[in-house]
C-alpha cells in the first residue's frame, strides 16, 4: 500500500500529512485479518519524495527493489477513467499487471468486484462515513484531522 505523495491529478493538496495518511494506512492494514495482514505492507515512497508524484516514478522504483517480482497496480474503477491523463501511461502498462476495482459510481471495463466498504476519501473528510476501521476513525478524530 503507497499512501499517494503529490498527485498531478488532485485538485488540492491532500490536508492529512504524509506522515499522518502513513500511519493511518497502518492501521488499516494492522485491523486485517493475520493471513492478509502478513502479506501488506506501507511502503512510503510517494510521501518521501519531494515534488508531484507520479505512478510511474514509484513503479520504476519499486521495480527496481524487486526486480523478478510481478508488480501488480491496483485501481479503482473512478481512477481508471481518468488514466489516458497519467504521465507515460503506455510506459506504465508495459511494466505492471492492471488490476481494476470497481467503485461506486464509476464504472470500468473489466472491473473486479470486491468486499470492500463503499466509502470515498471526500466522505472520509466530510465526516460521512461510519465505515472506517474503529482505530483509523480514531486516529483522525484523536488528531484532529478533516475538521472545519
Amino acid at each position: 500500500m503507497i499512501p499517494a505523495g503529490e498527485p498531478r491529478l488532485r485538485e488540492h493538496a491532500p490536508i492529512a500529512s504524509g506522515a499522518e495518511r502513513r500511519a493511518m494506512c497502518q492501521l488499516a492494514i494492522n485491523d486485517l485479518a493475520p493471513e492478509l495482514r502478513s502479506k501488506v505492507e506501507v511502503n512510503p515512497i510517494e510521501i518521501l519524495r519531494m515534488g508531484p508524484s507520479y505512478t510511474i516514478d514509484t513503479v520504476e522504483a519499486v521495480k527496481q527493489s524487486y526486480p523478478d517480482d510481478e508488480i501488480v497496480l491496483i485501481v479503482g474503477s473512478d481512477a481508471y477513467q481518468k488514466i489516458d491523463q497519467w504521465h507515460r501511461v503506455d510506459e506504465l502498462l508495459k511494466l505492471v499487471t492492471l488490476e481494476i476495482i470497481a467503485r461506486p459510481g464509476a464504472s470500468a471495463a473489466n472491473a473486479r468486484e470486491i468486499d470492500a466498504i463503499d466509502v470515498s476519501a471526500t466522505q472520509v473528510r466530510l465526516h460521512q462515513s461510519d465505515l472506517l476501521p474503529p482505530s483509523v476513525a480514531n486516529y483522525i478524530k484523536e488528531h484532529h484531522l478533516y475538521v472545519s
